[in-house]
């Protein structure tokens, strides 16, 4: 083992070179993570036929109860690191992914493949927040925004880099390598890990929110089934919205969400802390922060069903297409990062929903005999959208919070991202679904044909493009925060990194 391994250097004392190693450890681990999230998406077609599976509402819990799985343990990942060690659970959750990776393609059902996927979400889950205070403990002092940079590149290359390989894996193997890809890297990575990573001294911690680690998955898991649930049919064509099942699953999700957050406000040591919300400033660059992931998430999870479905596209060709959303990710994700030191969040927010707003409209305006150009055009300005106030909005987050709370900001925005990712895989499929339902009846059709697949896939995007125009407005009434500077406020945010 690397003699950095033994103990966590003094705050900000490695060197750029230093760096490189754990750098790159933990790069591998969350590319990993990150790739898996959308790499899925492409494939579902496949896996369709493959189970002989045509209810898609069951099908995006593929998606769904991976991204839940992750919302359920993110804010766990400071009261672990502080009870075992950072070091210690950043290795056990990537070799818990790389499992569940394996498990995952040996699935011979969907439901069996949503379960592994569960476990792969329980064990990268934490990899995020845990992989955030490695960099910002590690980094030298002077260079924190440069290197928080080179690790915010995968971030946003990696849910735009998935559909282009699991395109190449369906086509050209089959969809059991999405997974299999994932052993030798879990692999490599946890080697790194061993050998480069240091061991941060575990801190005193108190008890574990018990209740608030029961009901927080309840109430997410109930509502985004309910939704999902309400958004499909029965053999006769009739809405599932007044179904026992739609019903159910929505009041236990209501229930089980209010009685977490009356537990989460009136407890001392909460699983999430809920009281932040006070902060008019934060709450309304949260809610900005959940739009973009529901337009950023969306999209890619409609596109690759779009242009398999109603433009019949190969999978490679689908992920091909969505590469110019990766690139342009790449480009302005540091040009965002730079000017934001000297403007604050809120001219790249505006700009950035302006740009996701013109993309979204030019993707319901889209056919089934669209051409490439027209869809990759409006993937390119998502991309550019996104990548730059990305960066700058979560740090806005950060600076706007109460200096008392904010020890638990990086935990609860990871959490919530989740959800909203959720939510929208799930209220998007709905809405496009229930479209498809009533084309059908009004042009008098039994089956789905492309135009009402690119109809409905249109109209969709259509919802999209008005929730990007309440972000970009929310985004106006941001007021740039106090930063937070200097060497003895580095030490309390090294705590809220992982807390």
């Amino acid at each position: 083992m690397a003699s950095n391994s033994n103990a966590a250097p003094s705050t900000g004392s490695l060197s750029m070179k230093q760096i490189i190693g754990p750098l790159v450890a933990i790069i591998v681990g969350l590319f990993m993570v990150i790739l898996d999230g959308t790499a899925v998406n492409v494939a579902l077609p496949q896996l369709a036929r493959e189970f002989n599976q045509s209810n898609f509402s069951l099908l995006q819990w593929t998606v769904t109860g991976y991204a839940l799985a992750q919302a359920a343990v993110i804010p766990l990942a400071g009261w672990l690191s502080d009870r075992f060690g950072a070091k210690r659970v950043f290795l056990i959750s990537i070799g818990l992914f790389t499992i569940g990776s394996g498990l995952c393609a040996l699935a011979n059902s969907v439901e069996m493949l949503i379960a592994f996927r569960i476990l792969q979400g329980l064990g990268g889950g934490v990899v995020m927040p845990i992989s955030m205070a490695f960099i910002y403990r590690l980094a030298p002092s002077d260079k924190v925004g440069q290197v928080m940079g080179m690790m915010g590149i995968p971030i946003l290359l990696a849910p735009a880099l998935g559909p282009v390989l699991a395109g190449w894996l369906v086509e050209k193997a089959t969809w059991e390598w999405i997974f299999l890809v994932n052993l030798p890297i879990g692999v490599i990575g946890v080697l790194l890990g061993i050998r480069t990573l240091p061991n941060i001294a575990r801190q005193s911690v108190p008890g574990l929110d018990l209740p608030g680690i029961i009901l927080a998955p309840i109430a997410f898991a109930a509502l985004v089934y309910g939704v999902s649930e309400g958004g499909s049919f029965t053999a006769e064509g009739e809405s599932k919205w007044t179904a026992a099942t739609t019903l159910t699953g929505i009041s236990v999700g209501v229930v089980a969400l209010v009685l977490f957050v009356i537990i989460e406000l009136t407890r001392k040591n909460p699983l999430l802390e809920l009281r932040v919300f006070r902060s008019g400033n934060f709450t309304r660059g949260i809610v900005v922060q959940w739009i973009s992931q529901m337009a950023m998430f969306g999209t890619m999870f409609l596109v690759p069903l779009f242009l398999q479905q109603a433009q019949g596209y190969s999978p490679i060709k689908t992920g091909l297409l969505m590469l110019p959303q990766a690139l342009a990710s790449a480009v302005f994700m540091p040009i965002g990062g730079k000017l934001s030191d000297k403007f604050g969040a809120r001219p790249l927010v505006v700009v950035g929903m302006i740009i996701t707003t013109g993309a979204a409209i030019l993707l319901s305006n889209i056919s089934a005999d669209s051409s490439d150009l027209s869809i990759m055009l409006p993937l390119g300005m998502l991309g550019a959208g996104m990548g730059l106030f990305m960066m700058p909005l979560n740090t806005h987050l950060i600076q706007s919070a109460p200096q008392n709370l904010v020890g638990r900001v990086t935990s609860l925005t990871n959490a919530t991202q989740q959800v909203m990712m959720s939510f929208a895989v799930a209220g998007l499929t709905t809405i496009s679904t229930t479209r498809m339902q009533d084309l059908l009846i009004d042009q008098g059709k039994k089956a789905v044909d492309l135009p009402i697949y690119a109809d409905a896939f249109g109209y969709t995007f259509g919802i999209l493009m008005y929730v990007a125009i309440v972000g970009g407005v929310l985004g106006l009434l941001l007021k740039r925060p106090k930063n937070v500077s200097g060497e003895g406020e580095k030490g309390a945010e090294i705590h809220m990194m992982v807390g």
